[in-house]
This record gives structure tokens, sequence and C-alpha cells, in this order.
């Protein structure tokens, strides 16, 4: 099943490998969110993922965001985690030599280069499938491998323009706000590791592997739920609707008392009819205008300016605990802060300790999803050395020995 040559594995550091994808070997290049998120998603659940960097070109993501320690990015060690850290010149010949022979004992191949640049290096697909007719390659780009605007660069908010989802976001006749995360590219790493996976299951019959092609914008564009047959069948465009959904009520934020704000959606019409309950009014279960969740739609502000009145007289523990006692969707609107002191995150070990030399020891995102079986983990942090795997990988899985090591650094290959 594995691509992997039998006897050819890097020996596991002292935290021995856990998870489904225990035995997947998988080959990351590219820069900065979207491959490499996907890589880690592949390394949470087990996989032995070997990150490329170019030797004179370091992952930008070493040194993004304005969170840092002594000169380093706090995002780093959670984006390389759980990964092995090689330096590799790919348009050096000879180091696009030594990506086939690392391709050829792999099962994944991840790559977020723009279309056109692996082939410039002679590295395309068409090479390495035939030195590997088993390994699956993921591609990810802003508009992906083909159509008129394969070429054109992009980053996570275009693609999030252009996917649809910043139309709909913020408030009608203002800017379109961006989401404070680059959710663009995280999607698409998302969708990506969705198609590794499928594909590897594939493999198992059919024996070969094959190209996965994300594209950032259309991995917008499938969270559109419904807005596109809205605008086929209906002629109408989805516009932005603030804090809520027009027409499905009572479903908004709340201020509490001291300040904070809650999500309540009670417009299904049994809790509706609980929350009703909760808050001392039972008669409005029963107002025609409310009666219903068509009616209450087309009351909207009415019946959410009520329910507003009633979370003001209420500060935002208290309101927790009655709505849930009621089985009533809602929930505050955490900070990190707030998810640190949350215990269902700490039940759930979703804040994870995670150490390098360099920070010291941290707590970060745990592995999502849970398996009850083979579950994924937080082996190592990512380490701050460039190319600290250079001589694990190169030696024990490509068995180049020392005076070769030192001539291909010599020659900046590695």
């Amino acid at each position: 099943m594995s691509g992997g040559l039998e006897g050819d594995n890097i020996p596991d550091v002292e935290d021995v490998a856990v998870g489904p994808l225990q035995g997947i070997r998988v080959i990351e290049a590219g820069g900065v969110v979207a491959a490499s998120f996907g890589a880690r998603l592949l390394a949470d659940m087990g996989a032995e993922v070997i990150k490329i960097e170019a030797p004179d070109r370091l992952d930008p993501l070493r040194y993004w965001g304005r969170a840092r320690i002594d000169d380093q990015a706090l995002w780093w060690p959670i984006q390389s985690r759980n990964k092995r850290l090689i330096t590799l010149n790919l348009r050096d010949p000879a180091g696009a030599d030594l990506l086939v022979r690392l391709c050829e004992r792999s099962d994944v191949f991840i790559e977020n280069f723009r279309p056109g640049t692996l082939e410039r290096w002679n590295i395309g697909c068409d090479r390495l499938l035939e030195a590997n007719p088993g390994l699956v390659i993921a591609r990810i780009s802003g508009f992906g491998q083909t159509g008129p605007y394969a070429h054109r660069p992009a980053y996570a908010a275009v693609a999030e323009a252009m996917g649809g989802i910043r139309y709909i976001n913020g408030y009608p006749d203002l800017p379109p706000p961006r989401s404070g995360l680059s959710l663009g590219d995280s999607l698409a790493g998302m969708f990506a590791t969705l198609g590794v996976l499928a594909a590897l299951l594939e493999r198992r019959s059919s024996g070969l592997g094959q190209v996965i092609d994300t594209a950032l914008t259309e991995s917008c564009l499938a969270l559109m739920e419904s807005s596109l047959v809205e605008y086929d069948m209906l002629g109408e465009v989805r516009k932005p609707s603030g804090t809520r959904l027009a027409g499905i009520a009572p479903s908004n934020i709340f201020r509490s008392r001291d300040d904070h704000w809650v999500v309540i959606a009670a417009n299904q019409d049994q809790m509706f009819v609980r929350l009703c309950e909760v808050m001392g009014r039972p008669d409005l279960a029963t107002d025609e205008r409310f009666a219903d969740h068509v009616r209450r739609g087309e009351n909207q502000d009415e019946i959410e300016q009520i329910v507003a009145d009633w979370v003001a007289r209420h500060d935002i523990y208290e309101l927790d605990h009655l709505l849930a006692a009621a089985d009533i969707v809602a929930g505050p609107i955490y900070s990190v802060e707030d998810i640190f002191k949350d215990p269902q995150y700490q039940a759930r070990d979703m804040l994870v300790d995670h150490h390098t030399d360099e920070l010291g020891s941290f707590r970060a995102q745990g592995v999502v999803p849970k398996f009850s079986r083979t579950p994924g983990s937080v082996r190592w942090a990512g380490a701050w050395q460039a190319g600290a795997d250079n001589d694990m990988v190169y030696r024990d899985l490509l068995g180049i020995d020392d005076a070769q090591l030192a001539e291909l650094r010599a020659g900046g290959v590695i």
C-alpha cells in the first residue's frame, strides 16, 4: 500500500509516532500556509512529514505576524509541528533529482507553488509519477492548475473575495470585512488533505497514485451553501446580514449586563418555546407574531429586541447556565483567554503542551478530529533550526554519505 521502500524508515524520535496515518510518508514543499496546514493535519494524524525549505529562501512563516518572542514567530512551531525539517534547492537540477528520490520513497507530495513552477524546474507531475506510480500529488494554488486565471498569484484574502465569502460577510452598505484568519488558505489545505486521504484509499485497489488539484477560490466557493442555486433559480443575490441571518429568528448575538456577547439560536419552534419559558414570557410562544418559524422571521426585529432586553438584565455566567439548563442552543463569544479557561477544551485535550529549545514550553491547539483507537498526537513542536533533520533524512532515507552531504552543502543544494 505504501509508496515507501521496506526498511527505509527514518528512526523514530523518543516519542513514538501514533495515529491512523502511521506508515504514510509525506513530502511537503511550498511556503506559508495552505500546503503547510494540510501537511500539518496529516502529521497530526501520524503521517511522517518531511518539510522542504529552500536553503536561501526559508519559509516566510518563520517570520510572519506580530506575535513573536525573541524574534521567534509563534505561528511557526505550530504549523511545522510533527514534521522533519530539511533544506533543498529545487531550482538546482541536483536538488530536483533529490526530490525525485524522496518521492520514490514516499506516499504523498503536497505543494503550493504557482502553476508551472515545478515544470520549469523539471520536476512536474509526469516525472514524479514515472518515478513512483503510486505517488499521490496534492497541488494547491490560487485558482487551480487550469483555466484563464491559473497563473495569477493569489492569497487567502483574494480567494475569499472571489470565492464569495467576503461579499456576504459584514453589514449591509458597509465595506465587506475579512476574517482575522487566513481562512482561504486553511480551507484549501483541508480540502487537499481530504483529497489525499481519498486518493490513498483508492490506491489500495488500483495501486496507482494521482494528482489532486485544489484551488483556494474553489475551496471558499464550496462553503457557499445554497447561495448559488438561489441566484440560478430565483435571481437572488445573497447579501451580508450583519450578526444575524435574515428571516431566521431569534438567532443573533446579544449583549449581557456585564458587557459580554452571547449567541442565542432559538429559531426552531420547540426551542423557542423553551426560550420563552426561561425568559419568563411563555405568552410569546402563542403570540401570533411569533407563533412559528415563518412569522418570527417576518417579525425578526421585534422578537430579537425582546430577547436583547432580557439578556441585558443578566450576567454572562448566569446566561450561559440558564440557557444550557433549558437545552437551548447558545454560547458566549470567546476570546482566546476564554478558551484557555473553558473546561470543555481542557477535558478534550485541546490545549496541548508543546516545547522548543527557543521558546520553552507553551500550550496550543490540539489535534482534530479525535480517533477512538488510533489517536493523533503532538509529538514535537516545529524546530527553529533550518534543515534540522538534513542528516537524518538524507543519510538514513536516501543513503547519502558524509562526503556527499558536504558536497551538497558546499554547492548550495541543501
